[in-house]
């Protein structure tokens, strides 16, 4: 079979756009997954922190800058050098959150409070999308 140069860009595109609508999270499923977080995070219009921070408005806004919660200095030194949460960072710090923040920050001694890591990438992924429907 020949495929003309149109014909392999359309392809291409086809194939990118595939890709893109399998990234994208399922928040419903992410709602579902979030419950293990609940341990330590609230949501909701009477959410109040806990062991961290309240999770409403997250996706947007510049780490370590919720306020009424006492951040770790790794935590806010991410925030100063310019991370903003979007669904993207938190999938990624949700693998691993002190080995992002030594990735972040370029610091082999970063830290923070959470400990907690979401094995699975689609959980991670689902959570992401459930938090990019919370508003503040």
């Amino acid at each position: 079979m020949r495929f003309g140069m149109k014909s392999l860009a359309i392809l291409a595109v086809a194939a990118l756009a595939a890709n893109a609508a399998n990234a994208a999270g399922d928040a419903a499923k992410g709602e579902k997954v979030f419950k293990k977080c609940k341990a330590c995070h609230k949501v909701g219009p009477k959410a109040k922190n806990a062991v961290g921070p309240v999770l409403n408005g997250v996706i947007g806004r510049t780490a370590g800058t919720y306020e009424g919660y006492k951040y770790g200095k790794s935590l806010k030194a991410a925030g100063e050098a310019g991370l903003v949460w979007t669904e993207e960072e938190v999938v990624k710090w949700l693998e691993n959150p002190k080995q992002y923040l030594k990735d972040r920050l370029g610091d082999s001694k970063a830290k923070t409070k959470m400990t907690y890591k979401l094995k699975k990438e689609a959980d991670r992924v689902n959570v992401a999308a459930y938090l990019a429907t919370l508003s503040e």
